[in-house]
């Protein structure tokens, strides 16, 4: 068994309970209105926004003994640079206010999930950070374009507002093969790190979802 296939099994509990949160659950239904959407993309924001910089950190943080992540670091940069723009776009096409999103504050659900991003890189294990990348990329090819057609069909929104999910959606797939590699070749203590960490992401994650509004409830 690979390790991923280790983390996949480890984390069963804790994925098990995000996937059981009924607005997830609901969203793959259709069953999620505009204002939830919108209040979904908001917090989306406020954490992907901080993707970057989390990487530039951990790449300037990373021990000798973790050294040879440095370049796939650079490579998850490249590719993660500006896609907070992408939902501010998504915000604008669902008919929310973007600025007023760019402008405002996170929840304390996503707040509360970024500072123990920022935490474990510059305090805890460096390579625990990708017990994070596996929460989210692994959420995202399981559920992001499967939610987006579903909600899609029952919002009658244009596809412009769907972009941050579906791209994502696709560009996960190959980032999971590749993190199944790095994750692969860690030591066993980095390894148990990250399942650690990923257990935690999965509860942090499900509770920025436990936060957003139901029904016809405001957004942010």
């Amino acid at each position: 068994m690979s390790f991923y296939e280790t983390l996949h099994a480890a984390t069963a509990e804790a994925r098990t309970g995000l996937l059981a949160i009924p607005l997830i659950a609901d969203s793959l239904q259709g069953r999620v209105s505009r204002a939830s959407y919108l209040a979904f993309l908001a917090q989306a924001y406020h954490h992907v926004r901080h993707t970057t910089p989390l990487l530039m950190s951990l790449g300037g943080c990373l021990p000798e003994r973790l050294n040879w992540l440095r370049r796939a670091v650079a490579d998850y940069i490249g590719e993660e640079i500006g896609h907070e723009e992408w939902i501010l776009s998504d915000i604008a096409a669902a008919g929310g206010d973007a600025e007023a999103v760019r402008q405002s504050r996170p929840d304390l659900p996503a707040e509360v999930m970024v500072a123990y991003a920022y935490d474990l890189i510059r305090r805890g294990n460096p390579a625990a950070f990708f017990g994070m990348v596996y929460v989210l990329e692994g959420t995202s090819v399981a559920l992001a374009i499967r939610a987006a057609d579903a909600m899609q069909q029952t919002l009658k929104l244009p596809d412009a507002a769907f972009t941050y999910l579906r791209s994502h959606g696709e560009l996960d797939i190959e980032h999971t093969r590749r993190l199944a590699e790095l994750l692969d070749a860690m030591t066993a203590a980095d390894q148990a790190d990250v399942i650690h960490a990923a257990r935690v992401f999965f509860k942090l994650y499900g509770d920025v979802f436990r936060g957003l509004p139901v029904g016809d409830a405001p957004c942010n």
